[in-house]
């Protein structure tokens, strides 16, 4: 730690605990400490002072010096600390107690050492070097320093000042932890109040490990925010509908029928029978597929088609090379201005494709570094017959070609997952965004109708079998965007779709009365549709909002737009440690145990869950991990 010392660019380093001054070139014994006081020209400890030292690096060590010698205690005051100890009976009721200093494990493991290296550090380095015990102590991830929480600890820390006693791990057990629950609560019941007005998706998020184990996770999603309910093991009956039926129907009565507008589950619920019986049981619930699950197997298709897979092998062959020799890592990231090639998101397939997005971005500079002499001359790589395989690719023209291709192709589909991924309500744009999508494959392959039409053929296939849901029409036919946009003409299907939507949603005939000349009132913008507020705000706010703040003219189908265009189409895309929810019900655990572990998951993942819906939109690529933390576990 000592040769971190600031000083040490005034000196050089001999052998022993000896420094040679570069001013005057003087040989020291005992090291950086006499130094600082040969430089600053104040006789003491018997140096001679240096008559060559510049006046500006004179008066530097003399401030390090002086503050150093302003932190230490004089006797008098050491004394009297050791007669305040000595006499207890002594003490003031009133004075204040000083707690004495512990010793971390590591430095009573090497005392010497630490207590050495804290001597030498400011009060900034001495904060952070605690700080870095307790992670390493702990083995605690990195990324958790950046946490919101973490600069919040430490503010509040700082704020109280010394003599803070760290709360015991039996008062984190049961009294923050139940404080902290009910905080957490008690903004799930504030969410609760737009209920009423936007209605809800539950969102039943599902883990298996394609043998005996089935984990589903519920959560519940509103224009407001998304919240973590519960984690449920269903391994004994993931196969039994009338079990998962009793699960689904408890679910639902916790948020009330009423609210809960869809339920979104992902395809490992195709083959349970959990559809036809909420269906049958809840008239006014609809059924939707994951949307970005959906939008992967998309990607994952494309990836398959031969040349497209050839040209991620080739990329993956070159990435290969270059990430797993460090040297050769260094040399990339000199030539590409520390930019990374491999871009790593929510799923194999998303990570192939932006990983191309980056390789395609950084190819002059890839083919520079491939032709520079730093890389030819080096024989540790240089003469590989990987590096001769990578050179070739490089080189390839046909190679490049096929990025740009494939690059062009997922683009727009990764456009639409980054959309529908953020946790926003997207119902309403969902149809809109798939048509743009398919019509840029369209565009592109304008003269190559075989190549169009393989991937066209992909997505209609899973758009048609998988992604399509009647609410997603009905989204499309109520967002005044579209609705008003003069280029956009309906299909046949949408209205049928939209019509359906309606009668499942106004089952009477009593609450349909006039929803005819409010569908007209709304397509023809007459009424409060056609003030300048209103189609100024067709393409700048939200759907949601822009019927609730417009829609007076037709409150039926007001009530109606604001439900349908206020949920989400997609399990949220924010990481989930599965492992952690495999601990909550593993048999090992007591029952206290289990709880305890429940209501903390409960917390972190809501936590979380806020964290990101704050940091998304502005801040984060919801499909990618920029920042992943190679040790964590």
């Amino acid at each position: 730690v000592r040769e971190r010392d600031v000083c040490w660019e005034y000196a050089e380093k001999l052998d022993g605990n000896k420094v040679r001054c570069k001013f005057c070139l003087r040989v020291l014994n005992g090291g950086i400490s006499r130094l600082k006081h040969h430089l600053s020209r104040l006789p003491s400890k018997g140096v001679n002072p240096c008559n060559k030292v510049r006046d500006d690096v004179t008066e530097r060590v003399r401030a390090i010096i002086s503050s150093k010698e302003d932190i230490k205690e004089t006797p008098s005051v050491k004394k009297q600390k050791i007669a305040e100890v000595r006499a207890p009976g002594n003490m003031s009721t009133s004075s204040k107690i000083s707690p004495l200093e512990t010793l971390s494990p590591a430095a009573k493991v090497f005392p010497t050492v630490l207590s050495i290296a804290a001597s030498t550090l400011s009060d900034q380095e001495t904060v952070e070097r605690s700080i870095a015990l307790f992670f390493f102590e702990n083995k605690l991830d990195f990324s958790v320093a950046r946490s919101s929480s973490y600069q919040a600890m430490i503010d509040a820390v700082g704020k109280f000042g010394p003599g803070l006693i760290a709360p015991s791990v039996e008062t984190l057990k049961t009294t923050w932890l139940k404080r902290i629950k009910s905080e957490v609560t008690l903004h799930l019941k504030d969410a609760e109040k737009e209920w009423a007005t936007t209605g809800c998706t539950i969102i039943a998020d599902t883990w298996t490990d394609n043998k005996s184990k089935a984990l589903i996770n519920f959560l519940v999603s509103s224009p407001s925010r998304t919240f973590f309910h519960k984690s449920v093991d269903a391994s004994s009956y993931f196969k039994n509908t009338k079990c998962l039926a009793d699960l689904f129907d408890s679910v639902i009565q916790d948020f009330g029928q009423e609210n809960v507008v869809q339920i979104i589950m992902d395809s490992s619920f195709n083959y349970t029978g959990i559809s036809s019986h909420i269906l049958q049981n809840y008239g006014t619930i609809f059924l939707s597929p994951c949307a970005s699950q959906c939008l992967n197997l998309i990607l994952e298709e494309f990836s398959r088609v031969d040349w497209v897979n050839r040209c991620i092998l080739q990329a993956q062959t070159v990435s290969k090379f270059l990430y797993n020799n460090a040297s050769m890592l260094d040399l990339m990231k000199k030539f590409t201005g520390g930019q990374e090639l491999i871009r790593t998101g929510i799923t194999k397939s998303v990570s192939c494709f932006l990983s191309l997005q980056s390789m395609l971005k950084q190819r002059s500079r890839l083919k520079h570094m491939f032709n520079s002499p730093e890389y030819s001359t080096n024989s540790s790589y240089a003469n590989k017959p990987q590096s001769i395989s990578c050179i070739a690719i490089v080189e390839d023209n046909d190679f490049w070609r096929a990025v740009e291709e494939c690059v062009a192709i997922s683009e727009p589909f990764l456009k639409v997952l980054r959309e529908v991924s953020g946790g926003k309500p997207a119902v309403g744009s969902i149809y809109e965004l798939m048509t743009r999508a398919k019509e840029s494959i369209r565009t592109y392959y304008i003269m190559d109708e075989s190549k169009c039409k393989t991937f066209l053929d992909i997505v209609d296939r899973q758009w048609r079998d998988q992604l399509h849901s009647p609410l997603h029409s009905a989204g499309a036919f109520l967002n005044p965007s579209i609705q008003y946009n003069p280029e956009v003409k309906f299909l046949g299907s949408i209205k049928e779709d939209f019509f359906k939507v309606l009668e499942k949603l106004l089952p009477t005939p009593e609450l349909r009365r006039d929803i005819t000349n409010q569908i007209f009132t709304f397509t023809r913008a007459k009424g409060m549709f056609a003030c300048n507020l209103a189609m100024e705000a067709r393409d700048t706010v939200s759907p949601g909002l822009w019927w609730e703040q417009f829609g007076d003219s037709a409150p039926v189908l007001q009530r109606v737009a604001i439900r349908i265009l206020s949920q989400v189409c997609s399990t949220f895309t924010f990481e989930r440690h599965w492992s952690t929810f495999q601990q909550i019900h593993t048999e090992k655990r007591n029952k206290i145990d289990k709880e305890t572990l429940t209501d903390v998951v409960y917390i972190n993942y809501n936590l979380k869950l806020a964290r990101e819906m704050k940091t998304m939109p502005t801040e984060s690529d919801p499909i990618q991990f920029d920042d992943i933390d190679m040790t964590s576990e």
